[in-house]
């Protein structure tokens, strides 16, 4: 990663355009290798295909909503396990406008590292009263909030003693399912991040850092949970970098 990281500033440096996006075959990202697109992208006629109506839509509100979808800590009978966060901030266009009414989802790993999932096998504790997953949709001012608990670390097995950093996926799903952005949350301070080869693949310092959230005092709720600020700004010089060029 150190030497990938090195060409990149050389060719900030020389005056190179910044990639809009890291690459798909990333080498120290192991599978992403055998698993990315060879092929570019099939242009679909919407007037031959009776299906294109798929690009369009849905249309998601308020009534695909419950109250429950946005605090992951209250949608079992008991109390999950762990430090309870609270995690919000703006979805922006280049602009600075907000972007309302946008479903965002969340997915994440418990406080042991562990995700609610049959295909994570990793020996840690699963937390019954604890699922991982979160939806909400933007106000009036582009904001979303989450209420959840920190998900802590876990193996990965794409190296040798290769550990992910604490993070939270997050899914952007404009007016239809061909715009979907997905990205992940960091936690600042983490030690894990010299060594992940998913943050690493973006090899613009300013950024990764822009994928890192800021903690801040005033979004805690005494005695319940921690906050943290994190805007995602959809397209231009300073947008959030996602798993999908586009």
């Amino acid at each position: 990663m150190a030497a990938l990281h090195a060409a990149a500033e050389r060719d900030r440096d020389r005056g190179a355009r910044a990639a809009e996006h890291p690459a798909r075959n990333y080498p120290p990202y192991r599978s992403s290798t055998p698993r990315h697109p060879h092929r570019p992208l099939v242009e679909i006629d919407h007037r031959a295909d009776p299906e294109a109506v798929e690009l369009s839509g849905p249309a998601f509100g308020v009534t695909d909503l419950t109250d429950l979808d946005a605090d992951l800590t209250r949608q079992h009978p008991g109390e999950p396990l762990g430090e309870r966060i609270t995690v919000t901030g703006r979805v922006l266009d280049r602009g600075g406008r907000p972007v309302r009414g946008q479903l965002v989802e969340i997915w994440q790993a418990n406080a042991s590292g562990r995700y609610a999932h049959r295909r994570d096998q990793h020996p840690a504790p699963l937390d019954p009263n604890f699922t991982g997953a979160g939806r909400c949709l933007t106000d009036d001012e582009g904001r979303y909030a989450f209420t959840t608990v920190k998900p802590g670390a876990y193996p990965w097995r794409n190296h040798d003693n290769a550990w992910r950093p604490a993070h939270i996926h997050f899914s952007l799903f404009g007016t239809a399912f061909t715009q979907r952005l997905i990205t992940q949350m960091y936690f600042p301070g983490d030690p894990l991040f010299p060594y992940d080869p998913i943050l690493g693949s973006v090899t613009d310092p300013a950024a990764r850092a822009r994928l890192v959230a800021a903690y801040d005092h005033q979004l805690s709720c005494p005695e319940r949970s921690l906050g943290y600020r994190w805007d995602i700004v959809l397209d231009g010089p300073s947008a959030t970098w996602t798993e999908e060029g586009h």
